[in-house]
């Protein structure tokens, strides 16, 4: 090896300007100002080829001729080692892509499949709040399990449900990754989950009214706000907040209310509208707001444009003392239904925007029950305003017009 390695540490600064071998192909190019820089030549293919090394001020002698026998052992093989040099550096120039990009990437990808676009943000905020901060400009491809299990650690046990949902993201962020072509960990989620332990939180539900309480509640809201309007509306129809507060007019035609896919949560396994029947005393509700609606919206916010926010509903209650929140008022309904009716089973669980049934059973049974559901809803309306304590599904019938 002393024969092929002729310059030496020491020597190469006291060099003139010229050409100096230093064995194998290798040659440090001097100029007259005593820069220099480093040139393999080889063979390729019969095809000669100069590569260059680097520069004589940033490359040590031993860094310069351990990257020389690297790069000769390619050209030995048959591979030219400027072509291979090139790949691998388009390759950690692809590698650099940071987790922040991809995350945007990836949830541009999945809007169509979320409601409304995804324009609310919910599935990009656990990665937003939890992740990205910490995260958000590392590649992609250096992230591990350490790193996933470091920022999801302070959040795993107090706030279980958006960790899980937080790593969920994060899956699929790395899966978009590897679509592209990226070297990435996709076991680091799982691994990650290993290293934070099983969660100790308990699902807490959210509180609700019994249902015997909800008639003096519901006698209370009788100010004619917007706010209590909207109360009132959400007790009646048993629907969740979002569908309540984005109340169009054009969903209501005669005594039925069509809640667009697109808001609906839950309904899992269908993309069609949900229809609710609405008793007497909710169109009642809904002529006393019409006088508020603007640009379509029967609830809107009285301090600017949009609807009326969740806060300002459960903000009242939590004023009154109550623990029990807006949300509760479906667990109000479908204990009702369960003490009070014989209601079965599918009609209760469809008067919530449930489904009910696996795929097939769905697919052979095309009935939303909207008409076993009205005397249902009728029923539960008089129950709210204290016109009967309980009615039978009979007794409720006779109501209609």
């Amino acid at each position: 090896m002393r024969s092929l390695y002729k310059l030496s540490a020491r020597s190469i600064p006291g060099l003139g300007a010229g050409k100096h071998g230093d064995g194998g192909g290798l040659w440090l190019y001097k100029d007259d100002a005593g820069n220099g820089k480093w040139i393999l030549r080889i063979t390729v293919n019969g095809r000669r080829r100069e590569m260059g090394l680097g520069s004589m001020e940033d490359r040590t002698l031993r860094q310069v001729r351990e990257e020389a026998d690297r790069w000769r052992a390619v050209a030995k093989s048959g591979l030219d080692p400027i072509r291979e040099r090139e790949k691998e550096r388009r390759e950690a120039v692809r590698n650099q892509h940071l987790l922040g990009d991809i995350a945007r990437e990836a949830f541009e990808a999945r809007k169509a499949e979320l409601k409304g676009d995804g324009v609310n943000g919910r599935w990009f905020a656990p990665l937003a709040l939890h992740v990205l901060p910490k995260l958000g400009r590392v590649p992609v491809a250096e992230i591990d399990q350490r790193d996933i299990r470091d920022v999801l650690a302070p959040i795993w046990h107090d706030k279980a449900e958006t960790a899980q949902k937080a790593l969920a993201r994060l899956t699929i962020c790395l899966r978009h990754a590897a679509a592209l072509g990226l070297d990435v960990d996709l076991q680091a989620p799982e691994k990650a989950k290993a290293l934070l332990g099983k969660q100790r939180h308990e699902e807490k539900h959210i509180p609700a009214m019994n249902w015997r309480d909800v008639p003096a509640f519901y006698a209370s809201l009788s100010d004619g706000t917007i706010t209590h309007l909207a109360l009132r509306f959400l007790i009646l129809t048993g629907a969740r907040s979002g569908p309540v507060r984005q109340t169009r007019q054009d969903q209501i035609k005669g005594a039925v209310w069509t809640i667009p896919a697109a808001i609906m949560k839950g309904r899992v396994g269908t993309t069609a509208d949900f229809s609710i029947p609405l008793s007497l005393e909710a169109l009642a509700v809904l002529r006393q707001a019409r006088p508020f609606a603007r640009e379509g919206n029967l609830f809107p916010n009285v301090s600017g444009r949009g609807v009326i926010s969740d806060m300002t509903m459960s903000k009242l209650m939590e004023r009154r003392g109550l623990e029990a929140r807006p949300h509760g008022f479906r667990s109000s309904l479908r204990d009702w239904l369960a003490e009070a009716t014989d209601a079965r089973r599918e009609v209760a669980e469809t008067i919530l925007g449930h489904t009910v049934g696996g795929s097939v059973e769905r697919a052979y049974r095309r009935t939303d029950f909207l008409e076993q559901r009205r005397p249902l809803m009728e029923a539960w309306a008089r129950h709210v305003t204290g016109k009967t304590d309980s009615k039978t599904m009979k007794e409720a019938e006779d109501v209609l017009p």
